[in-house]
C-alpha cells in the first residue's frame, strides 16, 4: 500500500501553483485538495509601477522575492527591454528557473538556504553601499530584505506588481466537514489567512491534523498561535511530499 494512501492533505498554495505538489501527493496515494489560503491578484492601480518602469535605468538590482513577482512584474513591463547593466536576483530555485525562463541570465540566488536571510549571506549582496536597489513583490511582505539591504547603504525601493488576497472559505468549510488528515502551508501570511478561513476554533481544529511548514519561521509562527507540533519539511514541492510521506509512512 502506498504511504498516503487514504489521506486526505489540504494544499494551500495559490490557484496554479498548486498542481506539482498535488500530484506528488496523488502518486504517493493520497487524496490533495487545492484550497488556497492566497490568491493572487492584478493591482487594482498599475499606475506606481509604470512610474518604476519608466526608471528602470535608474536601479542597479531587482530582486523578485517569488515567482508571482517574476510573473507580474514581467507582465506588467510588456516587453519593456531591460537594461544591461540592471542585475537580477531572486530567493529561490522556481523564480530563479522563471527568470531564466523568461531570457535572465546571471540570475543571483541561493543554492542552499532558498529565502531572504540566503540570499542577503550571498557575496554579491555585500557589495551594496550607494547602489540603487529595487524589490519586486506584491502590496505587502517581510521587511528583513529591504532593512538588511538598507543598513548595507543601498537605496532601497519597494515595488508592487500583484496584489495577495485572502479567498472565500466554502471550499474549505466542506472539505473539513468530509475529514482532513493534513494541511501544507507555504507562508505565515497563508497560516494566518487558512486560520481565518477555518473559522471558529480555529487553532484548536488545526491542531488535531498534521500541519506541515517551509521554513522554521513559519513554524515558530505557528507555535505562537499555539499550533506547537508544525513539520518543517522544506521550501520544495519534493521536500514537502518526503515530509508527508515519512509522516504517515510510520517515521514519526
Amino acid at each position: 500500500m502506498k504511504p498516503l494512501a487514504g489521506r486526505r492533505i489540504i494544499v494551500t498554495r495559490p490557484k496554479g501553483q498548486a498542481e506539482a505538489l498535488a500530484a506528488l501527493i496523488r502518486q504517493e496515494g493520497g487524496e490533495a485538495l487545492s484550497i488556497p489560503a492566497i490568491e493572487i491578484r492584478p493591482l487594482a492601480d498599475p499606475a506606481a509601477f509604470q512610474v518604476f518602469a519608466d526608471r528602470l535605468e535608474s536601479f542597479d538590482l531587482a530582486i523578485f522575492v517569488s515567482g508571482n513577482a517574476v510573473r507580474s512584474a514581467l507582465a506588467l513591463l510588456r516587453g519593456r527591454p531591460w537594461p544591461a547593466h540592471l542585475k537580477v536576483a531572486t530567493v529561490g530555485s522556481a523564480s530563479r528557473h522563471a527568470l531564466e525562463d523568461s531570457g535572465f541570465s546571471g540570475v543571483i540566488a541561493p543554492a542552499a538556504q532558498p529565502d531572504s536571510e540566503g540570499l542577503l549571506a550571498l557575496p554579491e549582496m555585500a557589495a551594496v553601499r550607494g547602489k540603487r536597489v529595487a524589490i519586486l513583490r506584491g502590496d505587502a511582505g517581510r521587511e528583513l530584505l529591504g532593512e538588511e539591504l538598507a543598513r548595507r547603504g543601498a537605496a532601497v525601493e519597494y515595488v508592487a506588481c500583484y496584489r495577495r488576497v485572502r479567498p472565500e472559505a466554502g471550499e474549505l468549510a466542506h472539505a473539513w466537514d468530509r475529514g482532513v488528515d493534513a494541511v501544507t502551508i507555504s507562508s505565515s501570511e497563508g497560516l494566518a489567512n487558512f486560520l481565518d478561513m477555518l473559522g471558529a476554533d480555529a487553532v484548536a481544529r488545526l491542531a488535531r491534523v498534521a500541519l506541515f511548514v517551509p521554513h522554521a519561521r513559519v513554524a515558530e509562527d505557528a507555535a505562537r498561535r499555539g499550533l506547537r507540533a508544525a513539520i518543517v519539511a522544506g521550501p520544495g514541492n519534493a521536500e514537502m511530499a518526503a515530509a508527508l510521506v515519512a509522516y504517515f509512512g510510520g517515521a514519526r
